[in-house]
């Protein structure tokens, strides 16, 4: 392993013998320096893995430190100490670049955890390390944010991913935590919308046995089980306010307690978030923590909307039709151009959720291998045609990397039937299509052909559907 060296950059002789003894332990070798100006020479004279600063400073604050860093050496991996309780401080720090934070009096376990992190951090650099989870896409926004996924996975500052539905919010989380020095730690995903109220404190922080009816043994909560690694809080807006003063005290103390103990645990995780809504103005309602919404969004990477960037639809239908024909079996289906324009005439609101819906589907109902406008079922909602070059005449199969425009399908006519109250949409039609499913292979006494033929559809259409229903 190659020696590593940090730069210690603090006024206080204790504060750096501290460090310079715990770094030492760690065997990095360690050079010190008093102030902004012996900073700036050791940078230029020697080559470091990391930097620990200091906010105050004889000749100035950290923060000039921290931006001279980004600018000279974007590369170095700066970390600021800050004065207990002063989040303000560390927020500005990590907005300058800074790639964390650690508050005195200095916690030893969080400094060498968060050290270690630094250190990982260029054996993840852009292009050393090849990622399982890919944005697909060429366009223009799609490659500026690959460009931007890239540059926050190196930092462990708190993101705030904000986008529609769909568009793709727990990919990029995952691209980041890849590309990061956490990438060999766990990614802990969590719909904070689907925790019940009651329960929440002890999914987030744990709980030990006894604490209430029911622990009957001790339970790691979502911090511990993420610990050096990532924890995605999505759809945060959904926290309720008494959540939230919870959680802001342990991503600022970095430390949790556990449902029933007295004793507090420190944690090591980074904080990613997203949601669909517009949090700003949730705070603005009184919904959300306005302290908890800058310590969350220090900072911001928006989603792009499907819509926003059409010439990728061609590339993803491509992509998803071989995973499904991949999951199901059979030949992967050809796309007719027309239907490939509809597709880019149709304003998608649930983004690439819904077109890996509508192709799920079409993928279902296409007969001979081929997908047609009336396959995809598209609603009316359309945006304007996007420019095309010179189309074929007629109808022809084309293979879905093809590009093009054209009228959108016609919309669905809608059902006069109601809904059971308490019951959901998919759980309705779920109902109503293995009632009949059932019926017609009961009909046929199972004989899968003849039931789909009954049904109207293809056997693989079929087959499908058993396996979704779990009637097979």
């Amino acid at each position: 392993m190659n020696e590593k060296h940090a730069l210690i950059v603090d006024d206080e002789p204790d504060i750096r013998e501290l460090l310079e003894i715990t770094l030492g332990r760690m065997n990095i070798n360690t050079v010190s320096a008093a102030d902004i100006s012996s900073a700036r020479h050791q940078l230029a004279e020697h080559d470091f893995d990391l930097c620990l600063t200091d906010m105050q400073l004889p000749d100035g604050n950290g923060i000039e430190l921290v931006t001279h860093i980004a600018k000279e050496l974007p590369q170095l991996p700066v970390a600021v100490i800050t004065a207990f309780g002063n989040m303000d401080t560390a927020i500005t720090a990590l907005k300058a670049g800074a790639f964390d934070f650690v508050q005195k009096p200095v916690d030893l376990d969080q400094l060498r955890a968060l050290v270690e992190t630094a250190i990982r951090v260029g054996d993840y650099s852009s292009g050393n390390r090849q990622t399982e989870t890919r944005l697909t896409g060429q366009s223009g926004v799609m490659e500026r944010l690959r460009q931007q996924i890239a540059k926050l996975s190196r930092s462990q500052a708190p993101i705030y991913i904000s986008g529609e539905s769909g568009s793709g919010k727990e990919l990029a989380a995952r691209s980041i935590h890849e590309q990061g020095p956490r990438a060999d730690g766990p990614f802990v995903p969590v719909n904070c919308g689907a925790i019940p109220t009651e329960l929440m404190e002890s999914e987030f922080f744990g709980h030990v046995k006894g604490s209430f009816t029911g622990a009957v043994t001790d339970k790691q909560g979502l911090f511990q089980v993420a610990a050096g690694g990532t924890l995605f809080l999505d759809e945060v807006a959904d926290l309720p306010l008494s959540m939230q003063v919870k959680l802001l005290r342990a991503i600022q103390e970095k430390a949790v307690r556990a449902v029933g103990s007295a004793a507090e645990e420190t944690t090591d995780v980074r904080i990613l978030s997203a949601t669909h809504k517009d949090l700003a103005r949730a705070v603005e309602e009184g919904l959300f923590r306005q302290d908890l919404y800058f310590r969350l969004n220090v900072i911001a990477l928006p989603m792009p909307s499907l819509r926003e960037r059409v010439e990728d639809i061609p590339e993803l239908t491509s992509e998803i039709l071989q995973r499904l024909a991949q999951e199901y079996g059979g030949e992967t289906p050809v796309i007719t151009e027309s239907a490939m324009r509809a597709m880019q005439s149709y304003i998608f609101p649930g983004n690439v959720r819904e077109l890996e819906n509508v192709l799920e589907r079409a993928f279902t109902l296409c007969e001979d291998g081929c997908i047609t406008p009336a396959d995809l079922q598209l609603g009316a909602a359309t945006q304007q045609p996007v420019p095309s070059g010179p189309t074929t005449s007629g109808d022809e199969p084309v293979d879905p990397g093809i590009e093009g425009a054209a009228a959108p399908a016609h919309p669905v006519s809608p059902t006069a039937m109601a809904l059971p109250p308490g019951e959901s949409l998919e759980a309705f039609l779920d109902k109503i299509e293995r009632q009949l499913i059932t019926d017609a292979l009961e009909a046929t006494r199972w004989n899968k052909t003849a039931a789909a033929k009954r049904l109207g559809i293809t056997f693989r259409a079929l087959r499908y559907r058993l396996k979704k229903l779990e009637l097979e």
